[in-house]
This record gives C-alpha cells, sequence and structure tokens, in this order.
C-alpha cells in the first residue's frame, strides 16, 4: 500500500472515530480553551473545579468547559475519544491546546502544568499580517518571527528622524570616513539602549508572569499609541504626538552642532554618544506596543536564559536594519535629505495601524 493509500486510510478511520459523537465533540474543540472532565464525588475533580473557577476570574474571555462524565453520555464518549488516541484517562482529566493532562494536584504543579500549556498553546495562535499574508509563530518559527517583529517595529519616525537630520549637516563636510564613524556610533548606542529596554520588558513579564489584567494593559496602551499616530497622520503636529517634544527639540539641534564644531573625532564621537543615550530617553514615547507584545511572546516558550537574550538580540538587530540601510545609502551618496512631513505621516500611518491591530489582538478572548 503506498503512501496516499495509507492517508486515505488514515482519514476514514479518523471519520469513524468521530462520527458517534460528531456535534458534541465539535462544539468542544471548536469553542473550548481548556476542556474538563470531572465526576461528582471526586475529591481530585472539586479541588481541579476550583483552580478553573479561580482561572476563569483571572482571564475573564478564557473558554472553559467542564463537563462531568456521569451525567452526560457526550462528555463520556469524549473522554474515550481522547483515550482511544492518547492511552488510558482517568477523571480529572484536562484537555489544553491538543495536549492531555490527566489528573489534578496542586502539591505536584498540575495547575503550573495548565497554565504553561495554555499559554503556549496561545503564543502558537498568535499571527501579524505582513504585506497581505498572515504569519503564525507556528508557520515561520520563532526565529523569522521574531524577525518580522523586529522589522515591522523599526520603522520609528522618532529615530528615522534624529538620524537622517544628523546625516544632512554631516554631509556638507564631504568627509564620508568621519560622517559614517560619528552616524555610526549613534546608532550602536541607539541599538545598545534599544537592547536594554527590550531585556527590562523580559525580566518584567519572567518576574511577574502574565494574567489577563496585563493583557489588557497592553492592549490599551497599543490602542491608545496607535490612535495617537493615526490622528497625526491626519491632524500632524497639532494636539497630542507621540514624538520628539518641539521644546527637546534645540538641545538636540546644539548637541548636533557641538558634533560638528568638535576639535578631532574622538570628541565628535564622545558627545555622539551623550547624545544617542538622551535622544533615546526622548524617545521612549515613540516606542510601545512591539517590545512588549514580542517579550509576551518570548517568555511562553519556557527558553533558558541564553535563548531569551540571544532572540532580544535577533530581534534589535532586525529593528535597527533600517537605520543600517540610511547610513549606508547617505554615506555613499553625502545625502542631505532630512525626513519630510509627508513621508512622517506615512510612518505614523503604518505605526499606528500594527499598533490597532495588536491591541485589537491582545484584547480578543
Amino acid at each position: 500500500m503506498n503512501g496516499r493509500s495509507n492517508r486515505f486510510m488514515q482519514v476514514l478511520l479518523a471519520l469513524a472515530l468521530l462520527l458517534p459523537v460528531a456535534g458534541e465533540a465539535a462544539e468542544f474543540a471548536q469553542t473550548a480553551d481548556i476542556e474538563a472532565f470531572v465526576h461528582e464525588g471526586c475529591p481530585h475533580c472539586a479541588k481541579a473545579q476550583v483552580f478553573l473557577a479561580q482561572l476563569q476570574q483571572e482571564q475573564p474571555g478564557l473558554r472553559i468547559v467542564i463537563r462531568d462524565v456521569g451525567k452526560e453520555e457526550a462528555a463520556m464518549q469524549r473522554l474515550q475519544q481522547i483515550a482511544a488516541s492518547r492511552g488510558p484517562v482517568r477523571v480529572p482529566t484536562f484537555y489544553v491546546g491538543e495536549q492531555v493532562i490527566v489528573g489534578y494536584s496542586a502539591e505536584s504543579g498540575t495547575d503550573r502544568l495548565i497554565r504553561d500549556t495554555l499559554a503556549k498553546h496561545h503564543s502558537r495562535e498568535f499571527s501579524v499580517a505582513l504585506f497581505g499574508h498572515e504569519l503564525t509563530l507556528e508557520q515561520v518559527g520563532l526565529p523569522l518571527f521574531t524577525l518580522t517583529l523586529g522589522l515591522l517595529d523599526g520603522f520609528n519616525p522618532c529615530s528615522m528622524w534624529v538620524l537622517l537630520l544628523m546625516l544632512s549637516l554631516l554631509a556638507p563636510l564631504n568627509d564620508r570616513k568621519r560622517m559614517f564613524a560619528v552616524a555610526g556610533t549613534f546608532i550602536a548606542v541607539q541599538g545598545i539602549a534599544y537592547f536594554l529596554f527590550l531585556a527590562a520588558w523580559l525580566n518584567l513579564f519572567l518576574l511577574v508572569g502574565l494574567s489577563r489584567l496585563s493583557e489588557i494593559i497592553i492592549a490599551a496602551l497599543a490602542l491608545f499609541a496607535g490612535a495617537v499616530n493615526l490622528k497625526d497622520f491626519f491632524a500632524f503636529g497639532r494636539g497630542l504626538s507621540l514624538s520628539i517634544p518641539q521644546a527637546a527639540k534645540p538641545g538636540i539641534y546644539q548637541r548636533m552642532r557641538n558634533i560638528l564644531q568638535a576639535r578631532n573625532l574622538t570628541a565628535a564621537i564622545l558627545a555622539t554618544i551623550v547624545l544617542g543615550v538622551l535622544v533615546q530617553f526622548v524617545e521612549l514615547m515613540c516606542t510601545s506596543g512591539f517590545p512588549a507584545l514580542f517579550t509576551r511572546i518570548l517568555t511562553q516558550s519556557e527558553l533558558d536564559g541564553a535563548s531569551y537574550y540571544g532572540y532580544l538580540l535577533l530581534y534589535d538587530l532586525a529593528y535597527m536594519l533600517d537605520d543600517l540601510l540610511i547610513l549606508a545609502v547617505g554615506v555613499y551618496t553625502l545625502s542631505q535629505h532630512r525626513l519630510q512631513e509627508k513621508e512622517g505621516r506615512v510612518l505614523k500611518l503604518l505605526s499606528g495601524l500594527v499598533m490597532v491591530g495588536l491591541g485589537i489582538y491582545l484584547l480578543l478572548p
């Protein structure tokens, strides 16, 4: 029997197993985040139900289905179906993200196992739209997903404005070496500062974990940032804006002039380092949503410490890629181009749409 015939027989067998409980079992599989099978009078089942009630309070959007196998024939059939493909089971049994967890004991960490399994399942469901295509973590893997989110995050009008301004002021000197050294130092400082920012989010989630409340808070911040950026597309410079404040710009201009007037390259680089650190603090309001979302997904992957920071570095490099390309083009052409209002509005629109989309995703149950 060839491979195609084998697959055909497997499909037939699967359909035969599913037919007796198609209606009720399909409802379980499609609507529940957690299926719990219990039996009245079982002490471990009673403790499991208390835990599930607490979990439901923590995450109101969670879909939990509890079935008593002693009272519902369909529930017993569903449990027997799981037993046929997974091995012997007993009550209580939990079906979470296609993983079977049998028995319940807080002392042995069953509650933690259920939480971790649920978190992994939700992280696999995460997706993001890129150029008309939907990418999921399960489809592309964590490395490529990290690169995708980092690239999307890199379209930051605040850092682009400062970098292009710096290149435009350095270009008339016609000194590519100095231009590359100064602007390259600025990008390096920005990259290091952003890595530390990502690490702070990561350690926050590792410390406090993730609850439904934290998801709602992050979603609210993302929706707020997205709404403000969308407002800037239609009413640029009017009202509240997540941009470098006008009051901070004279200080940035003055520090850039100090860099241009520095006696030697070493002094110029030192002044650039100071400017890069100060600008990063000013830019914090421009950077919201993506770092929290990415580190949230990362902590659910349960990696070792070195892997966590390896992915942060990969994300950071993707985030800085657009700045590196701007630097290369600017140095090669000695460009004096500055970020124009029209270009800034487009970046605001892109950032706003992505932020709103991420906020809505986090609010969905």
